[in-house]
């Protein structure tokens, strides 16, 4: 099948594709570091292909519009979001022929791309986004493996992204730069990966008697929620998860979590969150028991206005594999431009 056919084939089954493929990359990327209202196509041969978090990479050598010869670098999804899609170390070898489109890079000059889609040449297509669970299954409790309903999450997405802001906090979301700033590319994982990447990632549930462990595939957080009546420690030492202590109301287990370190993009995307920052979730198995309904609360004096609050919904997702991250700090920095 030659160039033009190649594409022409390509876009026939393109847009209900793409839109999958775009609403995971506008979760997991900040909208300063791609141009989503472009699209680039070309036909070229893989010369690498790098199987490491947080991004799996391909590169792919081509020929630009002088038919000089050129390589881009094309960047998908972690490795348990490709998993689930079907991929493997294998999936590429070097000298896979492959019909990639994707979003540039807004402005760094490099031949960089976020992927929408990949075709090899044999006719398999490769695609990045998320998969959602069954969702037909019903828990026995909140314990279990669960995968949010990404409509829900970019509801409560948006509502960050909004979000009124003190004047510091406006400041420091105006100063962002994605490239210098975002803590990904020390592997720094988000303060509340629970709820923000819930739609890409599954989260695990474990509740026992005197704690509860909340587990999110995204960068392998782990948090301990004490259940044995506790208060939060006074001048503890603040980390990236914070301290969480919780009590059942009815069936809703209760959690509230203070003493959270310092983060550029806790409270979204390029709004820093700080010492004063308290989240309280409520985690209710809906009625028919397929699905976990998530109530949040956020306040940060120093950075929100006003509260945060809203609700995502996550679907009952046994079948689903929880996948190691295992962040790779020389892999993190390859979008970085310093």
């Amino acid at each position: 099948m030659d160039h033009k056919a190649r594409l022409r084939r390509l876009c026939t089954w393109l847009s209900a594709v793409s839109f999958a493929a775009m609403q995971s990359a506008s979760a997991h990327h900040s909208e300063a570091g791609f141009d989503t209202d472009t699209v680039v196509a070309f036909v070229g041969r893989v010369i690498e292909y790098d199987w490491r978090n947080p991004h799996v990479y391909a590169l792919v050598e081509t020929t630009d519009a002088e038919g000089r010869s050129v390589t881009w670098r094309v960047e998908t999804s972690s490795t348990p979001i490709l998993s689930r899609r079907g991929w493997t170390p294998e999936s590429l070898r070097p000298g896979d022929v492959v019909t990639v489109r994707g979003h540039p890079e807004r402005s760094s000059g490099r031949n960089y791309a976020l992927m929408l889609t990949m075709e090899k040449q044999d006719g398999t297509l490769l695609s990045a986004a998320s998969v959602d669970p069954i969702g037909n299954m019903t828990a026995a409790s909140l314990s279990g493996v669960w995968k949010a309903d990404g409509s829900t999450v970019g509801e409560f997405r948006r509502r960050m992204i909004n979000a009124m802001l003190t004047d510091k906090g406006a400041e420091a979301k105006a100063s962002f730069d994605y490239y210098r700033d975002s803590p990904v590319a020390q592997c720094i994982a988000h303060t509340s990966p629970w709820v923000i990447t819930s739609g890409l990632y599954v989260n695990e549930i474990d509740v026992s008697e005197d704690i509860v462990i909340l587990h999110s595939e995204y960068f392998d957080v782990r948090r301990t929620v004490y259940m044995d009546g506790r208060g939060h420690p006074q001048d503890a030492e603040r980390t990236p998860q914070g301290h969480s202590i919780g009590h059942w109301d009815g069936d809703t287990l209760v959690v509230d979590s203070r003493l959270f370190a310092d983060h550029r993009i806790g409270n979204g995307p390029g709004i820093p969150s700080g010492a004063q920052r308290h989240v309280i979730e409520r985690y209710t198995l809906s009625e028919d028991r397929a699905r976990l309904v998530l109530e949040l609360f956020l306040e940060d004096p120093e950075y929100l206005a006003e509260p945060v609050t809203g609700s995502v919904e996550w679907l009952y997702a046994p079948e689903f594999q929880r996948y190691g991250y295992d962040c790779d700090p020389e892999v993190s920095r390859i979008f970085r431009l310093d």
